[in-house]
């Protein structure tokens, strides 16, 4: 046999066979030379197997002292210990976030980390701990901000941090330690010192939502840390929000832990992940919005934005249900953290944005009181509405024309399930590329039914860079008001909304702008309607008041 052709497998097989017959100290050493010999070009990765004799056995494993005598090209090795070795970190990873990866297996009793070389070493309050955690991250490779993490045991049994290089580690894990079991995560005990986590259901908030995110991008993302289960999505605080469950809850810590503060798309889309007080998820209806994996046979349902897709009733739009509790990074609720500890930055999940087409189907409209300059101001405030065609001979149906696929997501996002004129309105994409223009000699009526608004100028995003991209909210009952003349008083346009049937529940002019206000209305449909019917509203002989949504309450 050639030595090119020795596998590792074959030689450690040799050698474990040959240590274990009795030899003396000069032929165990011929037996380690060929050995060597044999795996010269194999590089690093062959660690010879545990020979049958005391000097070998994991009780001999020596204590660390320091970063001294840490080894920090070992391999993963056979042999339990209490003692983890992890390699490939972030050059930038934190204490915080390797504690955090062993946050559901058990405490963390002493940790050393090797900056320069990107490794650092755990050690587990106990074996059973670090063999649970080894063995789940061999199935779920662990990934810290898009870079995979290698766990394996160290050849050390024990470390030591009288090194006064790794103080700074252990005060941060002191701290990492006081606020887990502040927050109630932490058990005494040498064992399995904190619980696997809160809860299998995670409570998610997508902030600066520039793209769509649906229910199937979420499965997507997180389905890559475990099974996912359930997932109910949802508009709350002016916020896209969803809850969603896992299979077990450590599948939920490992993915919390990984993709809270991440980008879903590049620049946008930022995930904020926190774990639900719920236990587990009843999912009602398999929908658009809602949605059990592992029952097929569920209904559809009304697609009504208030209705309980789940067990437990959602509370009525700015509720808060959730307070905003959310941590910037890692698995830990970690309150009493200092803020040095927790600065990673924003990384996107590489997902590429949806390729559609901009025209929207739009259906369940009434027929009585739908228009084109309705449908028009409605959904320009997620863009540049080109056309609107309502059917002829469906009158409850009509297609809108986007500037561009982008503006029909976001359309599509935001108004989908929402009500209108006492309809809940459904949005999807249309087949259609464009909207066609009525023919020539078409009727009067047909040419009403359908109108072009390419060189409107209403449109709100037509100016590169404008400020409108960073004011895109959900429907809210809370209105913003801008371009008002600072001879309009708060009582008259309080007397503008209500004098048009609408409930004015709070008003509040900006206190640095005084061109600027907020209006509360009872609610998102009221709020909808009013702002069809008064955006663009003459206040004075040069001046049109301009409505949009807001994310903010009075």
């Amino acid at each position: 046999m050639l030595f090119s052709d020795v596998t590792n497998q074959e030689v450690s097989s040799r050698f474990s066979v040959e240590a274990a017959e009795p030899h003396g100290p000069k032929q165990l050493f011929l037996l380690l030379i060929i050995a060597r010999l044999l795996l010269s070009d194999h590089g690093p990765e062959f660690t010879f197997p545990a020979a049958r004799s005391e000097n070998m056995s994991s009780a001999h494993l020596s204590p660390v002292d320091g970063t001294d005598r840490l080894c920090v090209s070992e391999r993963a090795q056979c042999i339990p210990s209490p003692v983890l070795h992890l390699r490939q970190l972030p050059a930038d990873i934190s204490e915080q976030e390797v504690v955090a990866l062993a946050h559901p297996f058990g405490r963390v009793s002493k940790l050393i980390t090797l900056r320069t070389k990107n490794q650092a070493f755990l050690e587990m309050a106990s074996e059973e701990a670090a063999v649970t955690m080894v063995n789940y991250y061999t199935s779920a490779p662990p990934t810290i901000r898009n870079q995979p993490v290698y766990i394996q045991y160290s050849n050390h049994r024990e470390l030591k941090t009288d090194n006064t290089s790794n103080q700074r580690a252990q005060v941060a894990l002191q701290a990492i330690s006081t606020a887990a079991l502040h927050s109630g995560n932490m058990a005494s005990g040498d064992g399995w010192g904190l619980v696997p986590a809160p809860s299998a259901v995670l409570r998610i908030i997508v902030e600066n939502l520039f793209y769509p995110v649906t229910l199937e991008v979420l499965q997507q993302i997180f389905s890559k840390f475990g099974s996912v289960l359930k997932i109910i999505t949802f508009t709350r605080n002016n916020q896209f929000q969803a809850l969603l469950q896992f299979s077990d809850a450590v599948h939920a810590q490992h993915a919390k832990a990984s993709l809270d503060g991440q980008n879903i798309y590049n620049g946008c889309c930022t995930l904020r992940i926190d774990f639900s007080k719920l236990s587990a998820l009843n999912v009602k209806y398999n929908n658009d919005k809602s949605r059990d994996f592992t029952r097929a046979d569920l209904p559809t349902g009304e697609l009504d934005p208030t209705a309980t897709a789940f067990g437990v009733a959602l509370p009525p739009y700015g509720a808060a249900a959730f307070p905003p509790t959310f941590h910037q990074h890692t698995g830990l609720p970690m309150a009493a953290v200092p803020g040095s500890l927790v600065s990673p930055p924003r990384v996107a999940l590489q997902m590429a944005p949806p390729a559609v087409h901009s025209v929207l189907l739009v259906s369940n409209l009434d027929p009585e009181r739908v228009s084109p300059h309705c449908l028009f101001i409605l959904f320009g405030v997620y863009g540049d509405v080109q056309r609107v065609k309502i059917l002829f001979n469906k009158k409850e149906n009509a297609l809108v024309q986007m500037s561009d696929a982008t503006q029909a997501q976001l359309a599509m996002s935001h108004l989908n399930g929402q009500r209108l004129h006492g309809n809940v309105i459904r949005v999807t994409l249309s087949k259609h590329p464009v909207v066609q223009l009525p023919r020539v000699g078409a009727g009067p009526e047909e040419q009403t039914l359908t109108q072009d608004f390419s060189g409107s100028a209403l449109h709100r995003f037509k100016k590169p860079g404008s400020k409108n991209f960073n004011n895109i909210f959900p429907p809210s009952a809370t209105l913003h008001l801008s371009n008002i003349p600072s001879s309009v008083s708060e009582e008259t346009l309080k007397d503008l909304f209500s004098t048009r049937g609408f409930s004015v529940k709070a008003f509040k002019f900006f206190q640095k702008d005084r061109k600027m206000a907020l209006l509360q209305l009872a609610s998102v449909e009221e709020a909808i309607e009013a702002l069809i019917e008064l955006h663009d509203h003459q206040l004075d002989h040069n001046q049109h008041l301009r409505v949009s949504f807001s994310k903010s309450t009075i």
